[in-house]
């Protein structure tokens, strides 16, 4: 993949004040160069998912900023944004999984060794607070999401069909909760904030699993699409939730085939009582390393019919390190 060295920054920041039916975050979106500091009116959960259906392959995306991030984040995850913080899960790898020639124990792979990462930032990317998450062999971060008082993380063994810890951050303390362990890798999390309950990913995305805040399996189910796997989530009005990802297809053999991968992006909203894909769409713009944006961490927010996304796709040892970049756009919400 491509390593373009575009180094550009903006240094003004809006943040996107939560009220009580807000989205699960706030926005981080420098305006140019003009510096200053504006509040954007309040984001709410049905304008997200109105605004949504009005997506498709054609929407003017519009990058408007990269707010460069200026510690080792190694390899980022998830992200969620709150009125006074920006949260980013990372993973750092000591020692890489190496697969086995046949499953052992089974496992496909070993559990190898890395740290899992909460870093807690202000509104203009500083670093506050590095967490430390994970027991074990359970260090791999996933999909974060906010539930206007708490950050959600699930921290899984870096293997499918292992096990994961569920973890709850108290925004404002940083207070750190275990809530429960539960078997398999999760690498996403989403609370439904109308049914009181949690949704988990699986490796891949292709199964889902509810639970009750206690860690009761109340549900799962297969995931019905394979056009991306899905790497951050965040809960949407009316038990939905919208979820980015990406899915590496193989090149033709003049291109370097299975070793030439390219890289598929997406977005979906998902129905969290039918279990449907309500809408998906492609997404394929690129970082400043060459991913495509939805590569992981991954956060949207609406207002009126104004989409403001913001994605952090390169790890911090690719291209200009980790940015935090935000994409705008105007929709026309479908009936």
């Amino acid at each position: 993949m491509s390593t373009t060295r575009t180094r550009t920054m903006f240094s003004a920041v809006i943040a996107v004040i939560i009220g009580a039916s807000a989205i699960g975050g706030t926005a981080v979106a420098q305006t140019g160069d003009h510096g200053g500091k504006t509040d954007a009116p309040v984001a709410t959960n049905a304008a997200l998912a109105a605004d949504f259906n009005g997506v498709d392959r054609n929407t003017n995306w519009q990058l408007t900023s990269k707010l460069k991030l200026n510690f080792p984040t190694y390899h980022t995850e998830g992200i969620a944004f709150t009125a006074d913080h920006i949260f980013l899960s990372a993973v750092q790898i000591i020692e890489p999984t190496v697969k086995f020639p046949t499953a052992q124990g089974g496992y496909d792979r070993t559990p190898g060794k890395g740290i899992g990462h909460l870093f807690v930032m202000d509104k203009e990317g500083n670093l506050q607070k590095d967490i430390t998450l994970g027991e074990g062999d359970m260090y791999h971060p996933g999909g974060l999401d906010f539930d206007g008082t708490n950050v959600w993380v699930p921290v899984a063994q870096y293997r499918p069909d292992s096990s994961a810890i569920i973890y709850r951050v108290d925004a404002s303390t940083l207070a750190v909760n275990k809530q429960f362990e539960v078997r398999d890798h999760f690498g996403g999390i989403v609370m439904d904030k109308q049914a009181k309950r949690l949704i988990g990913n699986t490796w891949g995305s292709r199964r889902f699993v509810e639970w009750d805040l206690n860690g009761k399996q109340l549900a799962n189910w297969q995931n019905p699409n394979y056009f991306i796997d899905y790497q951050d989530c965040q809960y949407a009005e009316q038990s939905k939730m919208l979820c980015a990802g990406i899915t590496n297809l193989p090149q033709t053999p003049p291109a370097g085939g299975t070793a030439g991968t390219y890289e598929l992006g997406g977005m979906a909203m998902i129905d969290l009582k039918t279990h449907a894909v309500l809408h998906d769409v492609p997404f394929q713009q690129w970082s400043t390393a060459g991913h495509v944006a939805t590569r992981n961490p991954f956060k949207m927010t609406a207002d009126g019919n104004h989409l403001t996304m913001q994605v952090a796709p390169d790890n911090g040892d690719e291209g200009n390190g980790t940015e935090i970049l935000t994409y705008e756009a105007t929709v026309t919400p479908a009936p």
